[in-house]
């Protein structure tokens, strides 16, 4: 009975960020119904495979869900999904808004049909500028918002895209606010609305939050730029047989940072002494440290910094990050039986609830597996269904893994 038990969400998304929104929303309980294509969602194919349509990206991004697949194309196919939208609580799309008006599923369109609906668009651009019919993707949206500029700034000048599909989990994670906030004012007022998440302008405050610096003010008091972040020494630190990852930040970490490693001299130096006096020589401490951090080992820094209480943690990669010993103790990777894809590795909700804990048992289904069930529950008969299966509308529906 996690916190949005009850809650009926129509998620017509595909790829990653709208789909990383609603597996959010059904681990926190609600009904996540992922209406595809008769192709299926092409994340489906992406990353090595046990079985076709089941890769790995598609698996940790759309837990907590049921499958059907219709061809909204046909009326037949649009006639099913506004069936489902008519006793929803939200409908979440990651279409153009304008791909969804040549559907016929608009929000006057659908508002008619169910006027307590949260209809909530994730998509490039906002509606009210020049950019707002343009696609739009994750690499696309970090250019334009200065990422490849500030990575290129940082190390050997040329521009770079974060190796994460960052804007698609920070929009989405922003789609899964906006999404609850509009349901406390619908349970409020009794009214849904249309809820447009739009990556560029949410990136934008985003990655200029840290960096306005300067452009803050008009007329402007420099070129902007967080100069701690754009320091090209702020990075793991190579130590004598590997790197460690150390932020020294406020006064007390620094004069344990001095006392522990027996450097006076620097306690003395007005460029480390304050915080002040590093903020303006950020690139003198940072490259110091660098210095400082070569003459031990991974193992001697982290006894010595944790003896210390200076923030200290290891550099993982992707697979020693699995082992890594607050996770085990935590089970974040628990080993689980996938129906039909054997033993795989799960990722638990970090969130915690005190009153309504969430622990998602629903993995991530098989194209079209949940499909007769869930026109059972929106009034087809069986003979209906049989005539969408017959006409090409849907597949035969896939065996219910409850």
């Amino acid at each position: 009975m996690g916190p949005l038990e009850g809650v009926k969400v129509v998620d017509m998304t595909t790829v990653l960020m709208g789909p990383y929104a609603t597996q959010m929303l059904g681990d926190y309980g609600a009904d996540i119904i992922k209406v595809e294509t008769l192709d299926g969602d092409v994340t489906r194919l992406i990353g090595p495979t046990r079985h076709p349509g089941m890769g790995p990206v598609f698996l940790n991004t759309n837990r907590s869900k049921r499958s059907i697949c219709l061809d909204l194309k046909k009326p037949a196919g649009r006639a099913a999904v506004l069936r489902l939208i008519a006793s929803a609580d939200v409908l979440v799309y990651n279409v153009r808004p304008q791909a969804m008006a040549r559907l016929q599923l608009g929000y006057e369109e659908v508002a008619k049909l169910n006027p307590r609906l949260i209809y909530a668009g994730v998509f490039g651009f906002g509606q009210d500028g020049p950019y707002a019919a343009k696609p739009a993707y994750d690499d696309l949206i970090q250019g334009a918002t200065a990422l490849p500029a500030l990575m290129a700034q940082t190390g050997d000048g040329v521009p770079r895209y974060v190796p994460n599909a960052l804007v698609d989990r920070i929009v989405g994670l922003t789609a899964v606010g906006a999404i609850c906030a509009s349901l406390v004012h619908r349970d409020r007022t009794g009214r849904g609305q249309r809820l447009d998440i739009p990556m560029f302008e949410t990136m934008a405050g985003f990655v200029m939050g840290d960096h306005m610096g300067g452009l803050t003010y008009e007329p402007p008091l420099d070129r902007g730029g967080y100069a701690r972040h754009l320091s090209r020494d702020r990075r793991p630190y190579k130590t004598s047989d590997g790197y460690i990852c150390v932020i020294v930040y406020n006064d007390k970490q620094w004069d344990n940072f001095f006392k522990a490693t027996g450097r006076d001299d620097l306690r003395r130096n007005p460029k480390f002494a304050t915080f002040a006096g590093r903020a303006v020589n950020i690139d003198v401490v940072y490259a110091e440290l660098a210095r400082i951090f070569e003459a031990r080992t991974t193992a001697e820094w982290t006894v010595l910094l944790e003896k210390a209480d200076v923030p200290v943690m290891p550099m993982h990669d992707l697979e020693s990050i699995l082992h890594d010993p607050h996770l085990v103790a935590t089970s974040f990777f628990p080993i689980v039986n996938h129906p039909t894809e054997g033993p795989i590795r799960n990722m638990k909700v970090a969130a915690t609830w005190s009153q309504t804990p969430v622990d998602p048992v629903r993995l991530a289904p098989r194209l079209n597996q949940h499909g007769e069930e869930i026109l059972r529950e929106a009034g087809f008969s069986a003979d209906e269904i049989a005539a969408m299966v017959r006409d090409g509308v849907t597949r035969t529906a896939g065996v219910s893994q409850d």
